[in-house]
């Protein structure tokens, strides 16, 4: 992992880390996390935090993401709709078979260029072809698949086949209403990007684990989230 400089901030790292988290981490608002901190005795403004998390979220992220181990051979891919400054435009995700994002792209169309590029981004980061791609109807990704000569990879299933990057979208529909919509595509792909890693550390599904082994994975994801965010020496 690559150590972050904290240095020129009047915070200490204990109080920046903890705003960054707070925000990511839950569906917060920036003054959410402001009220939350004045809570604790400390006094910073929603604008900090909002500095704050612009400039450190995608350093922390990008440390959990080179820290994570190779994702699962199965791969779900899907878009959903959003609307920024009125116009329609499409998030594009890919997660593996354990609910692990492995990407997202903001995009402005919804057709084989598009896929396309989700896909070289896809296979490019994660450095092998995995044994299928599931997706939905859509032709984009057949036609993709095609000019990747991955065709025989692809699982076209049925719509429940896809109910694990279907349900992903979720939170980032929850972040989208807290924020009353993204302002730009360049803002709405930092942020999700950002968020969807951090998300990965803290996804325990924790409806499917005991209490004790639930205590476990709380306290590797903490410590995940510490390592990722250390300070520079």
């Amino acid at each position: 992992m690559k150590p972050i400089s904290y240095k020129r901030h009047r915070f200490p790292l204990e109080t920046i880390r903890l705003a960054v988290w707070l925000y990511y981490r839950f569906t917060t608002s920036l003054r959410d996390v402001e009220e939350m901190l004045a809570e604790r005795g400390i006094d910073v403004s929603y604008e900090t935090v909002r500095c704050w998390a612009n400039k450190f979220g995608p350093a922390i992220a990008a440390n959990i993401r080179r820290a994570r181990g190779r994702a699962d051979s199965v791969w779900h891919l899907d878009e959903m709709v959003v609307r920024i400054n009125g116009k329609r435009m499409y998030m594009w995700r890919a997660v593996d078979c354990e609910g692990e994002v492995l990407d997202v792209l903001v995009q402005k169309r919804r057709n084989k260029a598009a896929a396309l590029k989700l896909m070289r981004k896809l296979l490019k980061n994660q450095g092998f072809v995995p044994e299928r791609f599931v997706t939905d109807g859509l032709a984009s990704y057949r036609a993709a698949l095609k000019t990747l000569k991955c065709q025989k990879r692809h699982d076209p299933g049925r719509l429940r086949d896809n109910n694990r990057v279907e349900n992903s979208h979720l939170p980032v529909r929850r972040r989208e209403r807290k924020m009353q919509r993204f302002k730009s595509q360049g803002q709405a792909q930092r942020f999700v990007s950002t968020h969807s890693a951090i998300y990965n550390v803290f996804n325990l599904q924790r409806h499917l684990v005991s209490r004790k082994t639930l205590r476990t994975f709380r306290a590797a994801a903490l410590a995940e989230w510490n390592a990722a965010s250390a300070e520079a020496a």
